[in-house]
């Protein structure tokens, strides 16, 4: 990037929170496992990037325990919730210090994919990723991932920031 000539104006916090609320965001369940440990979260921050190859962009916190996970396996799976699964998205959501074993915690039904990535069965589909990149962002982590496994497991409505009544603080 290249500096302008004109310094940069003050920052309206309300424009900037105002503006950041009406980004749209979907919402997901990240999983991830390694040597027989399984951690899952709900992420929102998720964008395709590429078609070819078909490349994702993950946002993760730095303090997620899933992010050793994913790291160790160098995989994680995407699963798209279905509206109507707000208060799993909310539940998985939870840290794990706090909600322990999400998986037994929610009664979560599971399979894995054929790279041995958990997926949660009652979702709209799944993607398994392998990261390829890694890029410090604030207090989270970019991933950028290869797809290399999808399956659709049924039609639906994907459930957002918005419909569900989520929003971050902007």
């Amino acid at each position: 990037m290249t500096e302008s000539a004109h310094p940069l104006p003050d920052l309206d916090p309300q424009a900037r929170k105002t503006v950041l609320r009406q980004i749209s965001y979907g919402l997901y369940a990240i999983t991830a496992a390694h040597h027989g440990e399984r951690g899952i979260f709900t992420a929102n921050w998720l964008t395709q990037v590429s078609f070819d190859p078909p490349l994702l962009a993950l946002s993760v916190e730095r303090e997620s325990s899933t992010l050793r996970l994913i790291r160790e396996s160098g995989r994680f799976a995407v699963c798209p919730l279905a509206e109507g699964q707000r208060e799993l998205a909310g539940n998985i959501g939870r840290p794990r210090a706090k909600a322990g074993d999400k998986f037994a915690a929610y009664d979560l039904a599971t399979f894995d994919s054929a790279a041995g990535v958990p997926i949660l069965a009652d979702t709209l589909g799944w993607l398994v990723c392998r990261v390829t990149a890694e890029v410090p962002a604030g207090d989270s982590v970019l991933l950028l991932a290869e797809v290399i496994e999808a399956q659709v497991l049924r039609d639906g409505v994907p459930l957002t920031m918005r419909s569900a009544g989520f929003r971050h603080a902007g």
